[in-house]
């Protein structure tokens, strides 16, 4: 069985550091696979899910703000922004996150920053869809 090391990492902590069968990923191309012996690379993440499945094939979940994910032969390391683990997620804050980023989007103020308050509603639509898959995902 061919396994790989990964490690999740966010400006606060460690949030995952274990050996697993493959990764996917929300890059900035589009989802991406990562098996053991993949091609080395260095890719941007945008914010979304990342999908882990341990040695032991269990699936956890994860959401990350965007960051960076670097594969080598049999190392995997996703440097993100902010990280989450998927049981962790608050449905209830990324909605008002995504009701205030709504907001100053429309008010089109002097004082907001739209770049800002984009990167904000994006992070907050990715959080609520995650924990949607999480919920379709426990009902069946």
């Amino acid at each position: 069985m061919a396994i790989m090391h990964l490690d999740i990492v966010s400006a606060e902590e460690e949030i995952f550091s274990g050996n697993v069968k493959n990764i996917i990923a929300a890059a900035m191309m589009g989802e991406v696979g990562i098996y053991p012996q993949h091609t080395p690379m260095i890719t941007p993440l945008k914010p979304g899910e990342i999908k882990v499945i341990t040695e032991e094939d269990e699936e956890h979940l994860f959401f990350i703000s965007g960051g960076v994910l670097e594969v080598q032969p049999n190392i995997v390391t996703v440097l993100a922004d902010t990280a989450i683990r998927g049981e962790d997620l608050d449905e209830a804050k990324a909605a008002e996150s995504k009701k205030r980023a709504e907001e100053a989007l429309a008010e089109k103020s002097e004082n907001i920053d739209a770049a800002k308050a984009l990167s904000e509603l994006a992070q907050a639509a990715a959080q609520l869809k995650m924990i949607e898959s999480l919920r379709k995902k426990a009902n069946k």
